[in-house]
């Protein structure tokens, strides 16, 4: 059955990443092995200066009909001054929250290749392989009620609501523990449950949903100690789970663990299994156009796509198998280099990783 892929280039370097990601798709499509249909769509910044909305009415028809979605990134300082509705960054929420994208899959994995270009000591990172489980379309980035206002002593305050169900957080667990069956069995939930209601139910459910997975060592960690333990012994995390502001930030910290926010993919799925497949860095629009951003994350996240909406997981593993040859055969972009390679730009690296599939 032909697959439906919907690719949203987005902002800055959105475009030239996805480029070199669909070289990938397009590769499987031609040999055979991926009967798919790729359509295109504006999201985003792109989204707002092509029919005024970051999240338009033909984005959103495309991406309910879609297997799987592909995203560059949003965003960009010419859209600061826009009214808060109209800003890149409100289409990426609307999307998530359109499909129930729920569930955001961050793995941080550091290639032995890259070591050096951690900022810990090797011994701290080597063959470092985390998965953070972050909730998606809850917590304080939608809770309600939120806004700017007037005091009447004509003083303004921001206010905004941190906010969770029993139900929510039951099956962003759910999915952190069946995570965590496949790989270490391991589980760390974090939350601030002395300080955050929200989170005092977070933990009470993560506890209750944890008996029915007795194989699982399920721990509990203070979001403000679980960032430190990330940065003093972060091989003792396998699955970390937790909500959305606070796993915005730790995977943000577990990025750079790897060497390079420019290297990790990332996976939004719903209950279905449709997801929106983006790297996790942003759209950078300081290097746009200049064809030296790193497209790897953004191939590793064809390679999530391959594994967990469209069920080619012999597909993805070629993909991840011919990362990690060009990172071995010496190719690195400005971000991951090191004395001693070969620099690279965008498109060359994408080629690379072509021409590593097809060895």
């Amino acid at each position: 059955m032909t697959k439906k892929i919907l690719v949203l280039p987005g902002d800055g370097i959105g475009p030239e990443i996805v480029a070199e990601a669909m070289k990938v798709l397009n590769l499987f499509a031609d040999e055979g092995s991926l009967p798919m249909e790729a359509e295109y769509a504006h999201i985003g910044g792109a989204g707002y200066d092509a029919e005024g909305k970051p999240y338009p009415e033909t984005t959103q028809r495309l991406a309910k009909a879609a297997d799987a979605i592909l995203l560059g990134a949003v965003g960009g300082p010419k859209y600061d001054t826009l009214d808060r509705p109209l800003r890149p960054e409100r289409g990426l929420l609307a999307i998530r929250a359109d499909l129930g994208l729920y569930a955001n899959l961050r793995p941080a994995i550091l290639y032995e290749e890259l070591a050096s270009a951690s900022s810990l000591k090797p011994e701290l990172v080597a063959n470092l392989d985390i998965m953070i489980v972050r909730e998606l379309t809850g917590d304080i980035y939608f809770g309600q009620p939120r806004g700017i206002e007037t005091l009447p002593n004509g003083e303004r305050r921001g206010f905004n609501t941190m906010v969770y169900t029993e139900s929510e957080i039951e099956r962003i667990g759910r999915t952190a523990f069946d995570t965590a069956m496949k790989r270490g069995k391991k589980l760390c939930s974090v939350d601030k449950a002395n300080v955050l209601e929200a989170t005092e139910l977070w933990r009470e459910v993560m506890i209750r949903i944890g008996k029915d997975y007795p194989e699982v060592e399920l721990s509990h960690m203070y979001v403000d100690n679980a960032a430190m333990q990330l940065v003093r012994a972060p091989k003792q995390f396998d699955v970390m789970v937790t909500g959305n502001i606070f796993g915005d930030i730790l995977s943000d910290a577990a990025a750079m663990l790897t060497g390079s926010i420019g290297m990790l993919p990332s996976a939004s799925l719903n209950k279905a299994g449709v997801g929106m497949y983006e790297p996790i860095h942003g759209s950078a629009p300081d290097i746009a156009g200049k064809g030296i951003a790193n497209p790897l994350a953004t191939i590793l996240s064809v390679a999530m796509l391959l594994r967990y909406s469209l069920n080619q997981p012999d597909l993805a593993a070629r993909v991840e198998a011919a990362v990690k040859q060009v990172l071995a055969q010496g190719f690195r972009t400005g971000d991951i280099y090191t004395e001693g390679c070969e620099k690279v730009g965008t498109a060359a690296m994408g080629d690379a990783v072509i021409s590593a599939l097809r060895s």
